[in-house]
């Protein structure tokens, strides 16, 4: 088995505040040493400079870091200089997607439409500085016309020249297992690395559920609803059904997990050991 991949998923702050609130977070992240931190992008490229500026202080830190570039509302000349940008630092890794439109904006805007036609773009322009990311969908892209059509896509992003991939979070084992499998079976063998989503609050999870396409099976709907607001009975559970997830495709050889740590600390290092991982 190769060796695995442990990642954590922060957002650009927006605050001073938040900014170093991010930083007792990451550094409290850091001593379990994972492979890299990566930082979003937000819809149509809305944090675009909050994400440039926190991938280069996480990487002035010493810390591997993983900056997201998405496709839309980019043009090949702006992600042309973030890749310069990013290269002249010395950043080795990028996680690339399709990206969301901001809430009401119309489709179609900037030069890529798809995600491996930047990937493709990022290998065009740097060869293999990079290692690239792409994402995965389990359960299959809320925007895919069908299941075949989204695998198919998935290929083609690797095709373009993605080394690896990160899933959409998802809270049912086999939805991983069945798309690993259905990936395999088209000749596409890259590692695919789950995404973690830990539970801490459950009408956040739902709202976000929703609108990603990530199903919450209902027995864990039902009783995370049960709680109310009782916090503590939500993170409770939350830990023990998200624990028993990560062992689950652990023991099947999975490459590794990534954590979507929504810019907090305690929720994935007390995942972390419960799993029983290196503490650093």
């Amino acid at each position: 088995m190769t060796q695995r991949t442990f990642s954590f998923e922060f957002f650009p702050p927006k605050t001073p505040e938040g900014a170093d609130k991010l930083r007792g977070v990451r550094a409290r992240l850091a001593t379990v040493n994972p492979e890299f931190f990566s930082v979003t992008f937000g819809a149509g490229g809305s944090t675009r400079e909050g994400t440039l500026a926190t991938v280069l202080e996480i990487h002035a830190e010493g810390r591997p870091v993983a900056p997201h570039i998405s496709c839309i509302g980019s043009t090949r000349a702006s992600v042309r200089e973030l890749l310069q940008r990013y290269r002249a630092a010395g950043i080795r890794r990028l996680v690339a997607l399709r990206g969301d439109l901001p809430s009401g904006a119309a489709g179609g805007a900037g030069d890529f439409r798809y995600a491996n036609e930047l990937v493709e773009f990022i290998r065009t322009e740097t060869g293999d500085w990079f290692h690239v990311e792409v994402a995965a969908y389990p359960e299959y892209h809320p925007q895919a016309r069908s299941p075949a059509e989204d695998l198919a896509n998935f290929v083609r992003k690797v095709r373009a020249g993605a080394d690896s991939a990160i899933t959409q979070y998802f809270y049912n084992s086999d939805a991983y297992f069945r798309f690993v499998d259905d990936v395999a079976a088209l000749g596409c063998t890259v590692p695919i690395v789950p995404g973690i989503m830990p539970i801490t609050n459950y009408a956040q999870l739902a709202r976000f559920s929703d609108a990603c396409g990530a199903e919450i099976p209902r027995w864990i709907r039902k009783r995370l609803e049960s709680f109310g607001d009782d916090r503590e009975s939500i993170r409770a559970f939350g830990l023990d059904v998200v624990t028993d997830l990560c062992e689950q495709v652990l023991a099947v050889d999975a490459p590794g997990l990534h954590f979507y740590t929504m810019n907090q600390a305690e929720p994935t290092l007390a995942i972390w050991q419960r799993l029983g991982l290196p503490a650093g």
